[in-house]
């Protein structure tokens, strides 16, 4: 079998690994908890660092009328038919063995990545600005305006007394990975058919 198949098939196999860990992560530290406040976010789950952080951290949020981190958001459904149908497809091309369904794979793939890391912005935006008027606490900026809370995309935070991480985890690299092995094998098949 040619390189460039294997690169593709490998790469198309590679990115189902978001369903085994987890694609991101939110850290919260802060003086009151000795042990970091954390949320893994998997592609169809939300799932505590530690236990009961999800709960504490929604406890935390209410006072400053944040919403309640939710049990499921339909991105839950999506996401993971979004996977499994880009995974078959790229089988289907690395059978083919088409070097240029190779890079249209990896671009329609970039491309869903970028609307999923979009909608995760938009997400946070509305999770930490879309804030319940009755709260029992209200902070604002020096200007006046109510105080967000929206964690990092990603990096690092300082929000209140809070310091919020946001970074990829391992499912993040497996997609990654899988994406620059159908980037390779495009490549590689273009040699190949020389």
């Amino acid at each position: 079998m040619k390189k460039s198949k294997l690169l593709m098939l490998l790469g198309s196999v590679l990115i189902l690994g978001l369903f085994i860990f987890p694609l991101w992560n939110i850290t919260l530290e802060a003086p009151q908890y000795p042990t970091p406040l954390g949320m893994d976010i998997y592609i169809n789950d939300f799932a505590d660092a530690n236990p009961h952080d999800i709960k504490n951290i929604n406890l935390m949020n209410h006072y400053v009328g944040m919403k309640y981190i939710p049990e499921s958001i339909p991105e839950f459904k999506i996401f993971p038919a979004v996977i499994i149908g880009m995974s078959i497809l790229g089988l289907l091309f690395g059978f083919l063995g088409r070097h240029k369904l190779y890079l249209a794979w990896f671009i329609l793939m970039s491309l869903l990545a970028l609307a999923g890391i979009y909608d995760f912005y938009l997400w946070e935006y509305d999770y930490g600005h879309n804030l319940d008027p009755k709260a029992i606490m209200k902070f604002t900026n020096p200007d006046g305006s109510i105080m967000g809370f929206q964690p990092p995309l990603f990096g690092t935070k300082d929000i209140l007394n809070f310091t919020a991480h946001s970074y990829p985890q391992l499912g993040a690299y497996f997609l990654a990975a899988g994406m620059a092995c159908t980037f390779i094998a495009f490549f590689v098949g273009k040699k190949e058919s020389k």
